[in-house]
């Protein structure tokens, strides 16, 4: 049977469904006015808020700021389950480091973990997004997953979901050969038909649409929670000064990314993950990229919520596919009830009593004064309510969007400010704006508009990334799709007839910015490539490269993880590995492997941090990236917090695409504060994590070292977050509102864009207005990854650096000088370059268009 004909066959199959979910019209669920208790098709969940499947619940709560000290934290607590561990994730990496550096900490490796619980009788339920290998990566990494998981011991059991092509039919042998044939890589999946791609990715019944499982959850005998934006799998890792340099040539133990951990997304995809440590990213040329997130562990009733979620998900998945299938390996779980064994406040007494809760408790303050009770903390906890996307592919339910009506709800009631920081924004002002669906955007308009009739202060702050995280220049063919989630971005904020400036715009606003910006974060770091590498290179006869794989490759193996100093270790003392050690040990390295902290609060100066080597050396050193921003949060007044696995984008917000949970956190807990230069109530979780972020952004915390924990690396039932009130850092950032911040923020930010734009001529940039000044700006300068040999030695001998390093010419002074203009880098924070392209008329291709299954793939 032909391709043809099988496509055709699917087709048919498949069509009314298709037609429905990807070519006809599309019910957003986000109207502005109408609401999901109007809609029958929600009537089972319309007495909940927000719609959702989860009653109103409660629990404390605890914010993790990047990975470091959320896996810190979740290394705790896998370490003390005695039950059973949930897990649910995009990704799962086995050989993932929860503590650092991994030569320190070969039982904290996740597998370890995992399997240490096993044998001690704790029973793992594991469930992973089943990927397309055909058109996402050219080996599956669940399938890894899976098999390294389940090989540890009986009882951690795994599933993946979904299936993506028909089981049981004949449908299955010959599709799957064809595609196997066709191999789609990313360029052909845009320019593959309609029908072919309806084919491979819609669905009905015994099919399943090209949609995700994007929920991140850890969850252990049911008394804790742990969830948010962070996945338990390589590149998620950083700490809050986020270094991207990772070479350590006077001791290669001292690594912190090791083997695929160590990952620029811009530069090389993961690839081969059964073989993590084939690494082909040379950290002593290239950068790894920092990862931006946050996460939170939760508990008390609401962790009751999140396990009934799980269950579901995992009895659906058993019924679906092991009733007749590995008969006695899988078993249904028992579900809890909501709020076991809790006191629940009346649904409709539950959120009403929050002002209540504030009024009560005004003279019992956490705050910045001398009046302040440090030791005082809410005994009945936050309010929480879980909301999630989910349909009939995802979990066996009628479609529900509750995160969609969240985001609504809290931005329209929103009364001074909204901050936004998340992985996509893309979104609609109006139905004109199709593909387009989730009509945030809409609401963020129509809150500015009665803002700015009405007189009010009021501001949004969005962070987003510059680019998303996909490997290839920008101009290639290859990263089309990457032009094209940036293009549905740029049309939501600012281009294109209806995007949110536009519409503020044409609504009487003159001047949107006064209410709304947008910002990127970017960091730089230096590689420790100094003269002590050449020398230990020299003298044990080992690149530091091939020591550094030998590492990796001895790390890596088996469940005990990797222990340098143990004598059964098989490289054995001759291996390139022990031989560069040895060289090593001879060479004391006055040389810092990072200078990330340089941009931090108390960090070195620059310019006085030295350098073992050549001037020429130095500048070369010197690298930068953007800092990925992959939070999937939104704060509203320093009061109401949500949290989750959801981005801002039609993929996570219609509820019938990825599958996602998210929590609502309104702490009663008040504190002294100020907002727009008034004395103002609020929340202690919404306000720490807002200062707590504004802080790092601007470089007003402290570097913090991989291997010093404190009391924010703890879960939640160890004690709250420990929070700084009233020291001079917090003070600047106390009013969100207040001109004298305001001033700071935007400075700062200008400040910062101006020296990366100089410095390391970054893509995207205000500068580069059309293809031509992309050549001018980028393309003259760097030898770009992917470039066949020929083509990067032409490069090189025309003066071209490899991406990401310093252009030269900039400085003709040198590193004296390029030091000098660095070390006014405070904090990651930087504009986001809104006239990148912008006389581009359209930046996904020219000449062509995606097929319009492709931009629903990619909304």
């Amino acid at each position: 049977m032909g391709l043809g004909t099988l496509l055709r066959k699917v087709t048919d199959k498949v069509g009314d469904s298709l037609d429905e979910l990807l070519g006809g019209e599309k019910h957003s669920h986000t109207h502005i006015g109408h609401g999901c208790h109007e809609d029958d098709s929600h009537a089972e969940y319309r007495d909940n808020r927000y719609c959702s499947f989860a009653p109103q619940s409660s629990g404390h709560a605890k914010w993790y700021v990047d990975g470091a000290s959320y896996f810190w934290a979740v290394s705790m607590a896998l370490e003390e389950a005695r039950e059973y561990i949930y897990i649910l994730d995009w990704w799962l990496s086995p050989e993932l480091y929860l503590r650092r550096p991994p030569a320190q900490n070969a039982n904290y490796r996740l597998d370890n973990m995992l399997k240490a619980a096993a044998e001690r009788g704790v029973m793992i339920y594991v469930i992973v997004y089943k990927e397309v290998p055909q058109a996402l990566t050219p080996v599956d990494r669940q399938t890894h997953t899976k098999h390294a998981l389940e090989a540890l011991h009986p009882n951690i059991k795994v599933f993946r979901h979904p299936d993506h092509v028909p089981r049981g039919n004949e449908i299955l042998s010959g599709l799957s050969a064809s595609f196997k044939d066709l191999k789609l890589n990313t360029t052909e999946l845009f320019k593959a038909s309609g029908d072919s791609l309806k084919a491979l990715y819609g669905g009905t019944d015994d099919l399943v649409l090209f949609w995700a499982h994007h929920e991140k959850l850890c969850l252990i005998d049911g008394k804790l929670a742990f969830m948010g934006g962070l996945d338990m799998c390589f590149g998620r890792y950083d700490t809050n000064s986020h270094p991207i340099a990772d070479a350590h040539p006077a001791n290669i133990d001292a690594i912190v990314f090791p083997g695929q951990d160590y990952n620029n997304a811009r530069i090389y995809d993961f690839e081969d993950v059964q073989k993590w440590e084939n690494n082909k990213l040379d950290r002593t040329k290239s950068s790894r990229m920092g990862w931006s997130d946050i996460s939170i562990s939760l508990s008390g009733p609401i962790v009751d919520s999140l396990a009934i979620h799980f269950v579901d998900r995992w009895n659906y998945i058993f019924d679906d596919k092991y009733t007749s299938r590995d008969v006695g390996k899988y078993q249904r779980l028992e579900k809890p009830s909501h709020g076991r064994s809790h006191n629940l406040l009346p649904d409709g007494e539950f959120f009403g009593g929050l002002h209540h809760h504030f009024s009560r408790r005004m003279h019992r303050f956490i705050g910045d004064d001398d009046q302040q009770d440090q030791e005082f903390r809410p005994s009945d906890g936050a309010h929480i309510q879980l909301t999630r996307s989910a349909s009939k592919w995802s979990a066996n339910t009628k479609t529900e969007h509750s995160i969609a009506n969240a985001y609504i709800q809290a931005i329209t009631n929103a009364r001074h400010f909204v901050y936004i920081e998340n992985q996509f924004f893309i979104t609609a002002t109006a139905d004109a704006q199709k593909p387009v669906a989730n009509k945030i955007g809409r609401a963020i308009v129509d809150r500015i508009v009665r803002a700015h009739n009405n007189n009010e202060e009021f501001h949004v702050v969005v962070l987003m990334p510059a680019v998303p995280a996909f490997a290839g220049d920008l101009k290639s063919e290859g990263a089309l799709g990457t032009r094209a989630i940036m293009e549905f971005q740029y049309n939501s904020i600012n281009r294109g007839g209806y995007s949110i400036i536009e519409t503020l715009k044409k609504s009487g606003v003159q001047d949107p910015h006064q209410y709304i910006n947008f910002y990127n974060l970017r960091s730089y770091d230096r590689i420790n490539t100094s003269d002590v590498m050449g020398s230990v290179e020299r003298e044990s006869g080992v690149p530091y490269e091939s020591a550094r794989r030998d590492f990796d490759n001895e790390y890596a193996r088996g469940s005990d993880g990797y222990r340098p100093n143990d004598s059964s270790y098989s490289g054995g003392p001759d291996s390139q590995y022990h031989r560069y050690q040895e060289a090593a040990s001879h060479h004391k390295d006055l040389t810092r492997d990072s200078v990330a902290a340089c941009y931090m609060d108390s960090g070195l100066d620059l310019r006085s941090v030295p350098w073992d080597g050549s001037p020429d050396s130095e500048l070369n050193a010197f690298v930068s990236e953007q800092l990925y921003i992959h939070s999937k949060v939104l704060i509203a007044d320093d009061q109401l917090v949500i949290c989750g696995s959801a981005n801002l984008n039609d993929r996570s917000q219609l509820g019938n695409h990825d599958s996602e949970i998210a929590v609502v956190i309104e702490d009663p807990t008040p504190v002294r504060s100020y907002m727009a230069g008034r004395e103002y109530t609020a929340s202690a979780f919404a306000v720490s994590l807002r200062r707590q972020l504004y802080r790092r952004h601007l470089g007003l915390l402290p570097h913090q070292p991989v291997d010093a924990p404190n009391g924010n690396w703890t879960p939640v039932n160890r004690g709250p977050n420990d929070y700084d009130w009233g020291s001079p850092a917090d003070l600047l950032v106390r009013d969100p509102l207040d001109p004298k911040f305001l001033e700071m923020w935007q400075r700062t930010a200008r400040q910062n864009t101006e020296i990366f734009s100089r410095a390391f001529h970054p893509v995207p940039n205000d500068k580069v207005r059309t293809w031509e000044d992309y050549d001018k700006f980028f393309s003259a300068h760097f030898v770009v990854p992917g470039e066949s040999k020929e083509k990067a030695e032409e490069a090189y001998r025309k003066g071209k650096v490899d991406y990401g390093h310093v252009v030269r010419e900039e400085f003709p002074g040198g590193v004296a000088e390029l030091k000098e203009w660095l070390s006014g880098v405070r904090g990651n924070l930087v504009e986001m370059p809104l006239q990148f392209l912008i006389d581009v008329p359209d930046i996904a291709i020219e000449g062509l268009s995606l097929n319009s299954l492709t931009q629903e793939l990619y909304t």
